[in-house]
């Protein structure tokens, strides 16, 4: 995250609020390396933390408001009272904010008013978990200033474990967008150099050493500039088809699928499909973890065979994918990329692609040229580096 970011956010709360912040604090967003659709499903994920995030300058108020404004919403600043706050209640942007600070408060943590000023260097829609970096910063911003104000506070502030489960309660029933834990858990706990592996039934986590660069490779993100919206319908659908599959399956969720041979319970073809993809998915996240812990030679050629093998399950099992997305990871593998797989919940956002470093270049271009062939707007492209997890900044 760049200093400037920082510097951003500051000189947006000094001009819209005529102070200093009492301090800034920073969440990244998240690409997930191996895991789509499976964190709803009990299953295993395997995110990392992006360099790129968001940052909030925080001033504690005298009242009980809680006002926000954002470098993204330039002209917007919108006042939202914290007494008597209910879902549905703010709708936008500022629903993330607002929701955090519900689900604090109904949890029985002290929420202050206070003076938000956002700035971020995620781009929004391109399924880089931009809301969950900004209900992370929001969480950490306010339980930062109830520790530094005055001591009327009773209890023990949020653990970095609660924070996870109380950011996906306001984005699930404040915002009402059902994303399972994956974001917020990426956003907060990961480590710089690190992959995360994070058992989303019994919320175990552990830290995977993930260093393409000592290996000769690159992470690229490509923002397909296709918009990614979670609100439209679409990721809901998946999520209660997967319900459904696991019901007629006779198991709680579809964690409990041991073995495809069972799917031949499943009359219906497009139930299969989903149930298929979630345990496919879930033994990629096991494969990968074992290829990054062994240290062997061709581990990264093997993980890029298993991003491409997760794209095309999504294309086709799991059917979230999106024609830009199809033509960069076609593009990527043609010009030397090790692997490449869309991420995030599908239907527009970015592509994850493993590529030699030295092939860098010539994926970049080989995308650009596809994207031209078709008359789309350009591609974005955007460097991935394993980073740290949400904190307060100097």
């Amino acid at each position: 995250m760049s200093v400037s970011l920082s510097a951003s956010a500051v000189g947006l709360f000094r001009a819209r609020f005529g102070r200093e912040p009492d301090g800034v604090w920073r969440a990244p967003g998240r690409a997930n390396l191996m895991g789509e659709h499976t964190d709803y499903n009990d299953g295993l994920v395997l995110p990392f933390a992006l360099g790129q995030g968001i940052v909030v300058a925080a001033g504690r108020r005298a009242d009980t408001e809680l006002v926000l404004c954002s470098a993204q919403e330039a002209d917007e600043t919108v006042e939202v009272a914290l007494a008597g706050l209910t879902p549905g209640q703010v709708r936008g942007w500022a629903a993330y904010p607002a929701g955090v600070a519900w689900a604090l408060g109904a949890a029985g943590h002290p929420v202050p008013g206070a003076d938000l000023a956002l700035d971020s260097d995620l781009p929004a829609g391109a399924g880089l978990s931009s809301s969950a970096a900004l209900e992370c910063a929001t969480a950490l911003a306010l339980t930062g200033l109830t520790l530094a104000g005055p001591s009327d506070a009773s209890g023990s502030p949020p653990t970095r474990g609660e924070l996870v489960g109380l950011t996906r309660r306001a984005e699930n029933e404040f915002v009402g967008v059902p994303t399972g834990i994956m974001d917020q858990s990426a956003s907060l706990l990961c480590q710089a150099g690190h992959a995360l592996l994070l058992d989303c039934q019994s919320l175990e986590t552990s830290q995977v050493a993930f260093d393409p660069d000592a290996a000769g490779a690159r992470l690229l993100l490509v923002n397909t500039r296709a918009r990614h919206e979670l609100t439209d319908g679409e990721y809901g659908s998946r999520r209660a088809e997967c319900e459904e599959a696991a019901r007629r399956l006779g198991l709680s969720s579809l964690r409990g699928l041991t073995d495809l041979a069972e799917l031949a319970q499943l009359s219906d073809p497009m139930l299969r499909r989903r149930a298929r993809h979630v345990f496919t998915d879930n033994q990629r996240v096991h494969q990968t973890v074992a290829l990054l812990r062994s240290g062997q030679p061709d581990t990264y050629r093997e993980v890029g065979r298993l991003l491409t093998e997760a794209h095309a399950s999504l294309r086709d099992d799991f059917q979230v994918s999106w024609p830009e997305a199809d033509a960069t990871v076609a593009a990527a593998a043609a010009a030397g990329a090790l692997g490449a797989r869309m991420i995030g919940g599908g239907f527009g956002g970015s592509v994850l692609a493993l590529v030699p470093a030295d092939a860098q270049d010539a994926v970049m271009a080989a995308v650009a040229a596809a994207f031209d062939r078709e008359g789309w707007t350009e591609p974005e492209f955007v460097p991935a580096v394993p980073s740290d997890a949400a904190h307060r900044m100097e």
